[in-house]
């Protein structure tokens, strides 16, 4: 059965990392097919195009040592408006980035519509640091923690309110590059982390399973899925900022979505950090596409 409205919604920033080419990230997306992909399997789908990020200077806050903190919290706030008002007209709101920084304006536009809210983290990073944990100043490692209300206020009140998600309604699956910060928020608050031990050796069709299982026995009321690109081992996605050795394969992540898509518990989605100059003839943006089918429950028979 079709599902009935997909808003694609088009983030083309790159100012929470420094290499450049993820703010094409999104055109390499529409590239690869995915409005062609995707409309046997929803009734309408409205491509909203990009939201404007321009070309604006790197800015470094003297006080935080943060890169670009002000053009972050203005353009993830335009940001959760459009997935607002997507959610608002009954759509399901699909966002390409973009580095994983523009979570946090997704989380803000989505997390308003759920009285509790579970998050779904693919990826090879925690992006659980704050500026005094990371390394880098970088914000495409923070989103997950300002989403729960830990960071820069400027971050955190994106949307007007915070937090938007639980640590107890988190799970992360594919994390095999933590820093010492993330680790310790990871122990004190009890987030569940599947990192490529569980994978491997419990496989991914338990780890699914379990994930699925765990989110609703939570009881929440929309699951939102953050998939960075480099949860995927670089073999099958070169194409992204901070690829990691030993990471989950393509066909385990077919089947990750493909349960996603039985389990219908997934409410809206983001894939994140596609970089078509670091990629391999646009490999991974039509990973992208592949594995979006298989969210929205595209089948071969």
């Amino acid at each position: 059965m079709k599902r009935q409205k997909l808003s694609i919604i088009g983030m083309p920033m790159d100012l929470g990392q420094m290499r450049r080419g993820v703010d094409m990230g999104p055109s390499a997306i529409r590239y690869a097919g995915v409005n062609e992909r995707l409309k046997c399997l929803f009734e309408e789908i409205h491509d909203q195009g990009d939201i404007a990020i321009g070309r604006p200077e790197v800015q470094i806050d003297p006080k935080s040592n943060l890169r670009n903190l002000d053009l972050i919290a203005e353009k993830t706030e335009k940001l959760g408006e459009e997935v607002d008002k997507a959610i608002e007209s009954g759509s399901f709101p699909l966002v390409l980035g973009g580095d994983h920084s523009i979570a946090i304006g997704t989380l803000a536009g989505v997390s308003k519509h759920y009285k509790n809210l579970g998050v779904i983290w693919y990826d090879a990073h925690g992006d659980l640091n704050t500026a005094e944990t990371s390394p880098s100043g970088n914000i495409h490692g923070m989103p997950l923690a300002v989403s729960l209300g830990i960071g820069h206020p400027l971050l955190t009140n994106v949307g007007g309110y915070a937090p938007k998600v639980k640590p107890e309604n988190i799970v992360i699956i594919g994390a095999r590059s933590l820093d010492e910060g993330e680790r310790e928020l990871i122990k004190e608050k009890g987030i569940k982390v599947y990192t490529m031990h569980e994978i491997d050796r419990l496989g991914m069709t338990k780890v699914m399973e379990e994930s699925i299982t765990y989110l609703k026995e939570r009881n929440t009321d929309g699951v939102h899925l953050s998939l960075d690109l480099d949860g995927l081992d670089p073999h099958d996605a070169p194409g992204v900022g901070t690829p990691v050795i030993g990471g989950i394969s393509y066909r385990e992540s077919h089947l990750a979505m493909e349960m996603l898509a039985e389990s219908q518990i997934i409410t809206s989605a983001e894939f994140v950090e596609v970089n078509p100059i670091l990629d391999d003839k646009n490999k991974t943006a039509t990973v992208a596409v592949a594995l979006m089918g298989s969210l929205f429950g595209e089948k071969l028979l």
